[in-house]
């Protein structure tokens, strides 16, 4: 257009294309289709390409490959980054060939221009194949002008100890006596801080005997460490012999030295020669401080030594040493356990006297001691005098408490107590209200009884399961069956029963020989709609079986297998015994074999019965008499489930008079009476019997001959 031209009235028309159109250097590159909005994206600006770096062999790392992405995943962590990049390679190397030394390792390792001892320090720290470990130190000791160092050393023992190798571990110091590199005391130390810590003390004593064999002479740490790993271990009088080395080699004891000594006494009883080393250690270094002292009565008072922390709480005051709250604690927690609450109480006045500050928990120790040895009133005042003091009784306060009022007939109080446990929000459990549940029992008040269990209803306790905690504490009490039966039998009434609480019913029943009302409970839950499980028919087969009544025993099991279940052990033995005594043989070795499938321990009689069907293939009586034998010697004597397993073998291998020769044995050395041997000869011959009379069914059924067998004995009954 000619300089100063106006510009056309019309407007320049808009280029239209189909596609992408070929840029140009004055035309941008346009994306659009058969319209275009004519858009203009700009190129991208081109970010400066990245100068390569030269490559840093620090940073080199087998695991990483530059085509996989950068970000960490779970499955590729690299937990060996911190190894230098040979190390790397040589645990690469490893694990390329599944950790399996070869010539695919050693050809691997044979691309290194040298090894060093630091390199097979850090490659062993990181193994966890003994094996492997072992070859590629050997290799590595092998190498043209390599020696091992102290390092690597150190790093084999460890890898060894690591990979539960600590007897070979234990070789190293020979091993470097014979590679000219003689072991230092470091050597030892490393080995016996690795026993000390697995508390194996006769092996760290193992350790000391060939250190001393090398001449090495142990420091005073070394020393202490030695007998610290040999009392904690129970080997005291070996720590004392270390001790007498200890002396002979001039050394001077620390306050560590003699306070292990006194702990290892105090621990053994030794009260005498533990005053002795006391002494010593006063004339010769210090006196005890209050933490000795602590520490010293914290060890007899666990050992339930209670004169022997007395006598050390009187040379604590003996040494004008007082004593703090902790040494308190522990000598008033000892007292209580051991029946001497007047004492404990007597040291509880010296804190107040003293002003010591006086623990919940010192609170809590006297008032359940002075429950148990039922003085009540002084339980009652200690806890007064807790509240005066500012603190907040917990709930195992409440609950010795009352328990110890409901001891003493004041169940009034003793439910104030859990009104006030109730108001303080301190959740009250079953341990709370069972002595009032208890009392309100025996009292014959179920009133009360059902209120209280409407209270623990609505804090939220799970009432049928308190209930059947309650039920099993009452049966265990003497003659506690006849009570709980009749509470059972008014909660009834008010709706509170469930299928555990039958059980615990019937268990006790059967226990005390009642089986008929045992069995009484069962027909019960029947017509109460409760549905029997698993436990309520093991202990129905018990009660079943002392009655002799195998048919329904059977039935019950039959029961359990339905519910897809498995009878208790008990169940199992006593069914399998009633079997026997009625000749159902096969059946009981039945049921032996699917108790010792279904059961995680089963009982021993059952185990040698299979043991003894084994023996009996040998058609040999005295193999089943070897196995009895071995059952009496592991204090189990044969009855009748394994005399039957003997008459099952036996007659499944048609040797009727070997089985005869195990009776008459054993009626010899008097294990089985006259009588005994007579029912046991009578079974066997009744079992044979049933023994041939099934061959010969099973041979009539195997040629087709069963139809005219049958058509044969029906001619004979009409005739």
């Amino acid at each position: 257009m000619p300089p100063g031209k106006p510009p056309p009235a019309n407007p320049q028309k808009f280029n239209f294309f189909y596609g992408h159109r070929k840029p140009s250097q004055n035309r941008p590159i346009v994306r659009g289709g058969l319209f275009s909005n004519r858009q203009t994206i700009r190129p991208p600006k081109h970010e400066p390409k990245h100068q390569p770096q030269p490559s840093d062999l620090s940073k080199w790392d087998p695991d990483h490959f530059p085509s996989q992405p950068s970000k960490p995943t779970a499955a590729a962590t690299p937990t060996l980054s911190f190894l230098s990049p040979i190390a790397r390679f040589i645990v690469d190397a490893f694990r390329k060939n599944q950790s399996q030394w070869g010539p695919p390792v050693v050809s691997e390792l044979r691309k290194l221009r040298r090894v060093t001892p630091e390199l097979v320090a850090e490659v062993l720290k990181v193994q966890t194949e003994p094996a492997l470990a072992s070859k590629f130190f050997h290799w590595a000791g092998k190498q043209k002008g390599y020696k091992h160092n102290y390092g690597s050393y150190n790093a084999f023992a460890y890898c060894l100890n690591r990979t539960n190798r600590y007897r070979s571990a234990d070789q190293v110091p020979e091993l470097m006596e014979s590679q000219g590199r003689p072991p230092s005391e470091k050597q030892f130390e490393i080995l016996i801080r690795m026993h000390s810590d697995a508390n194996r003390g006769l092996r760290v004593y193992y350790v000391y005997e060939k250190m001393k064999k090398f001449g090495v002479k142990p420091r005073v740490f070394l020393y202490n460490r030695i007998m610290d790993a040999l009392v904690k271990t129970g080997y005291l009088d070996l720590a004392l012999s270390v001790y007498e080395d200890f002396k002979d080699d001039g050394l001077v004891e620390e306050s560590v030295t003699f306070m292990i000594l006194i702990k290892g006494l105090c621990k053994s009883g030794r009260i005498e020669e533990m005053l002795e080393v006391l002494e010593k250690m006063r004339a010769n270094l210090c006196t005890p401080d209050v933490f000795a002292y602590t520490a010293m009565v914290r060890v007899l008072a666990s050992e339930g030594n209670l004169e022997g922390s007395l006598q050390v709480w009187k040379e604590m005051k003996r040494d004008r040493v007082e004593p703090d709250v902790i040494a308190y604690t522990t000598m008033i927690n000892g007292l209580c356990k051991r029946g001497r609450v007047e004492k404990g109480y007597e040291l509880f006045k010296e804190m107040k006297e003293r002003g010591i500050l006086i623990d919940r928990a010192i609170y809590g120790t006297l008032v359940q001691a002075f429950v148990g040895d039922g003085k009540v009133g002084q339980a009652c005042d200690l806890f007064k005098d807790l509240l005066d003091s500012g603190y907040r009784a917990d709930l195992g306060i409440y609950n010795s408490l009352i328990q110890g009022l409901c001891n003493v007939k004041r169940v009034d109080k003793a439910h104030k107590l859990f009104r006030m446990t109730v108001q303080e929000d301190l959740g009250p459990n079953f341990e709370t209200v069972n002595p009032i549940l208890v009392s309100y029992a025996e009292m014959r008040k179920m009133d009360e009884f059902s209120e209280l269990l409407e209270q623990m209803q609505k804090l939220g306790s799970s009432v049928m399961d308190d209930l059947a905690k309650f039920f099993y504490f009452m049966v265990g009490k003497e003659d506690g069956v006849t009570m709980a039966m009749e509470v059972f039998e008014d909660l009834k009434v008010r709706g509170y029963y469930t299928v555990a609480i039958y059980n615990i019913l019937m268990e006790a029943f059967h226990r005390i020989g009642m089986e008929t009302k045992a069995l009484s409970l069962l027909d019960e839950m029947k017509d109460m709609n409760v549905q029997p499980d698993s436990s309520t028919y093991s202990i129905a087969i018990e009660c079943l079986a002392e009655e002799e009544n195998v048919k329904e025993a059977c039935a019950c099991y039959n029961k359990i297998i339905e519910m897809s279940c498995v009878p208790s052990v008990s169940a199992y033995q006593s069914l399998a015994r009633e079997l026997c005594k009625t000749g159902e043989i096969d059946a009981a070795m039945m049921l032996v074999r699917d108790c010792l499938a279904s059961v995680r321990s089963g009982p021993m009689e059952f185990k040698y019965a299979l043991t003894v069907l084994h023996a009996c293939k040998s058609r040999n009586a005295a193999d089943v008499l070897a196995v009895i034998s071995e059952m009496m010697q592991e204090g189990c004597p044969p009855d009748d489930v394994v005399c039957s397993a003997a008459i099952s073998g036996m007659c499944k291998h048609d040797t009727i008079e070997e089985a005869r020769k195990v009776f008459s044995n054993l009626r010899e050395r008097k294990i089985l009476s006259e009588a005994r041997t007579i029912v046991y000869d009578e079974i066997l011959i009744e079992h044979m019997k049933k023994k041939a009379a099934d061959l010969v069914v099973s041979g009539l059924k195997f040629f087709g001959l069963e139809s005219k067998l049958k058509r044969k004995g029906s001619t004979l009954l009409s005739n």
